[in-house]
């Protein structure tokens, strides 16, 4: 990997000072305060490093209480990120010895392998054996917006969807799910007059919400970023400080900092709760123009025309550059804390895993190629989705389609599933956290641009649900899996 930092130091963890510690033991007796020389032959640090003769007779009790103390200090000295090592690594040990287990319908299953170490595989859901093939019929349409739909997510608890566009009156729609209704608008208004108004004053090109459903944060051409209460549907507040347009939001998730990215080519670290500016990353030479995280301190961008992908490790500040489009970066999406899939717009689909930096499967013309002013070129990749820690995949262009894939081979080989008919630039997918309905965000114009136009197009919010095939009973009996 390519590896830059904006100031050398050591990385967080305590890694640096268990590592010195190894080569001198403590002494147990020191732990009680009556070292009077060294147990055991143990190097003591209050003794000089040295090793000296026994001050006490050698006893089993001695050295169980030996035993004991050592295995305390070093207890006391495991910080967490060793802690999660050691279980995962622990955890697949048990899988090597009693095997995977298989997809079962239904089935959530942790993503538990150390992340960077190359220890084991990794867990994961194998959802494209269980989904049946989507039915157009079955697709649901939501219309509201008058302008291209840019952005939008679903609530953690699958119940709502909140949507943007480039209506500079309609800025941003709450759905619910089951019924379609439109439960919340929030007009726009004119630009410098942010203050006086609820909502955006231009496009919105990119919005996040809080795994806990509090807190809903999204990002207009105009450099702001406004975080809004998700049950009320109210303004909270105004974040400044990029100096272009934002174009990608994240929340880490289980806690309320916010990652931001801009085409002024920097990522922004915020924590909302307090309504603080938390640190500036640098590195990217073109806008950037999609960000992503987890639950690791950590988060993944797309670096437009520099042609690379990057993983920003927060605490450490720095970063891993991958490399492996010949075009511009438009989208990017973490399949697990392992494993990510982008998208670019010379047509091609890039599955990443985070430990090398050139592309574990690389699927080109994913999206079949087009006649644009008589000359052949690809679809462009505009939106790409994932169901976490599973197998399958989702990307949209203006092809008339969106398209699933099957993650095959551990992460080494993409498979295309079916076609899902649609018409328009599809500007943003999400999966709903079970999996089992995809959502698509469709305009007549790609959200960055104007550089075509569909008329046929309808400005749409597209729920397409996936049916899970039923479960097959299993010829070892129910307690095989």
């Amino acid at each position: 990997h390519s590896f830059s930092s904006r100031r050398s130091r050591a990385p967080r963890g305590g890694r640096g000072r268990r590592q010195a510690g190894r080569s001198m033991r403590r002494c147990p007796a020191i732990l009680s305060r009556k070292c009077k020389g060294c147990a055991g032959g143990v190097r003591c640090a209050r003794a000089g490093g040295g090793t000296s003769s026994h001050a006490y007779p050698r006893s089993p009790l001695l050295g169980r209480r030996r035993r004991e103390a050592v295995a305390a200090e070093e207890e006391v000295e495991e910080t967490p990120q060793e802690k999660k090592l050691r279980l995962a690594k622990l955890y697949l040990e048990q899988l090597r010895q009693h095997g995977e287990p298989r997809a079962v319908p239904g089935a959530v299953l942790r993503y538990s392998c150390a992340w960077g170490r190359g220890q084991g595989s990794p867990v994961y859901i194998l959802l494209s054996l269980q989904v049946q093939p989507p039915d157009p019929a079955s697709i649901r349409v939501f219309r509201g917006h008058q302008l291209p739909v840019t952005c939008l997510v679903i609530s953690p608890d699958d119940r709502f969807i909140f949507s943007a566009s480039k209506d500079g009156s309609l800025i941003k729609c709450k759905w619910e799910v089951e019924s379609g209704k439109k439960l919340c608008v929030v007009p726009g208004g004119k630009k410098g007059t942010e203050e006086r108004h609820m909502g955006h004053s231009s496009h919105v090109l990119c919005m996040a919400i809080s795994s806990d459903g509090k807190y809903l944060a999204t990002g207009d051409r105009n450099k702001l970023i406004m975080i809004w209460d998700t049950a009320t549907c109210k303004r909270l507040h105004i974040f400044t400080g990029h100096r272009d347009a934002v174009s990608g939001l994240s929340f880490r998730k289980g806690t309320h900092q916010l990652y931001s990215a801009s085409h002024d080519r920097c990522v922004k670290v915020w924590n909302v709760a307090e309504n603080a500016y938390v640190e500036t990353l640098f590195g990217h030479q073109d806008v950037i123009t999609g960000l992503d995280s987890l639950s690791r301190e950590c988060c993944v961008t797309a670096g437009g025309r520099d042609g690379t992908v990057r993983l920003w490790k927060i605490p450490e500040e720095s970063q891993l550059v991958f490399c492996g489009h010949q075009g511009s970066i438009d989208c990017i999406q973490l399949i697990n804390e392992e494993h990510m899939v982008s998208g670019a717009d010379d047509g091609s689909i890039a599955l990443w895993g985070v430990t090398k930096k050139k592309p574990l499967a690389l699927a080109r013309q994913a999206h079949g190629m087009q006649d644009a002013q008589g000359l052949q070129q690809p679809y462009w990749i505009s939106a790409v989705a994932a169901v976490r820690n599973s197998d399958l995949l989702a990307t949209g262009s203006h092809s008339t389609s969106v398209k699933l894939w099957k993650c095959s081979e551990g992460f080494r080989k993409l498979e295309p599933l079916w076609d899902i008919p649609l018409v328009g630039f599809i500007n943003s997918l999400k999966f709903s956290a079970a999996g089992d309905f995809l959502v698509a965000g469709i305009g007549q114009e790609h959200r960055l641009g104007r550089w075509w136009r569909i008329k046929e197009a309808k400005n749409s919010i597209c729920i397409i649900p996936l049916k899970r095939r039923a479960a097959v009973p299993s010829p070892e009996g129910p307690d095989s899996s």
